[in-house]
């Protein structure tokens, strides 16, 4: 009898410990901009992976999403009033394959081409298995979110576009990126929020090429966004990283910098920031970033010796990896 007391004492003290334990957690990886042509193209075209130095990284997440700043196809014509433009093969969709789960195709390079390749973009990632978010065949399909259902917990992940030509804005008829309006960017996050997401996370494409921190108008649109009910904010498109901060309670990640990108002389413009998110239902539970470092042909390779920005929930301001 003495037993039987003793294991039911036992179990009844062990009961509290059951229900503190952690919540379910989806663990999501964001890299920063893939351009598959020019030396990434020729790479691939002689066989190489430009992502295999990262391929575990990439493998390690429950989800993994890019920013693909380039048309992948083999029509269109290039647009005679850009200075860059970028069209990869489509068989450089290859090296996403099993990588990425999803690309944002909201950038100034998606349109490179014509609608006609930005169209046949979206049907290579397609038939790769690879998601796109933040363009597509009309303005609706263009703001849709792309939702991930994992554990329990609903993320949507917003995609949009602010910096020039806005001419490859999607309209209602047809295709196009999703242009960074402030009021189409709040309604998307509470349309989202109504839509049963937990968590809600704009990655914008916006800011000054080249300038090592955030401008006055990344500032002030993350405050809006993060007030309209956004978890955390991951931005690209300086072709450099621009460090972090915490937003009335949120993360913000300025910019990514590049992930897969050649033809820059500038030291800055080499390096790239990988970030974890690690998430549950009631947001961002923490998060650090991984830097790469790419070479010559535009491939990332992995750099330990240099953290990145971190944090956690709760926390007032960036904390040491």
């Amino acid at each position: 009898m003495k037993t039987t007391r003793t294991t039911l004492l036992a179990a009844l003290l062990c009961l509290p410990l059951l229900s503190q334990s952690a919540p379910p957690t989806v663990e999501l990886l964001f890299g920063g901009d893939v351009m598959l042509d020019d030396g990434p193209g020729k790479l691939i075209a002689a066989g190489g992976d430009p992502l295999a130095p990262i391929a575990s990284i990439l493998q390690s997440a429950d989800v993994a999403i890019g920013n693909l700043e380039t048309s992948v196809a083999s029509s269109g014509t290039a647009l005679d009033n850009k200075i860059y433009t970028f069209r990869a093969t489509p068989q450089s969709v290859k090296v996403l394959q099993g990588r990425f789960h999803a690309m944002s195709v909201a950038n100034n390079h998606s349109g490179d081409y014509g609608r006609d390749a930005f169209i046949e973009t979206l049907g290579h990632l397609h038939n790769a298995g690879i998601a796109s978010f933040g363009g597509g065949a009309n303005l609706t399909e263009a703001h849709k979110p792309y939702w991930i259902e994992k554990n329990g917990i609903r993320i949507a992940v917003l995609g949009y576009d602010e910096f020039k030509p806005r001419s490859f804005e999607a309209g209602a008829q047809w295709a196009g990126v999703a242009w960074s309006e402030d009021s189409h960017v709040v309604a998307d996050i509470r349309a989202a929020r109504a839509a049963g997401a937990d968590v809600v996370i704009p990655f914008m494409h916006w800011g000054w090429e080249r300038e090592p921190g955030p401008s006055q108008r990344q500032r002030d649109l993350a405050k809006l966004m993060v007030q309209a009910g956004a978890d955390a904010v991951v931005g690209s498109h300086p072709h450099v990283t621009q460090g972090a901060d915490v937003v009335l309670g949120k993360p913000v990640i300025w910019s990514l910098g590049n992930l897969v990108f050649d033809g820059f002389e500038l030291p800055e413009a080499k390096v790239g920031w990988l970030l974890r998110l690690s998430v549950d239902k009631r947001g961002i539970r923490s998060w650090n970033t991984v830097t790469v470092r790419m070479d010559a042909d535009g491939t990332p390779i992995p750099d330990p010796t240099t953290p990145g920005p971190c944090g956690r929930r709760g926390s007032r301001s960036l904390a040491a990896c």
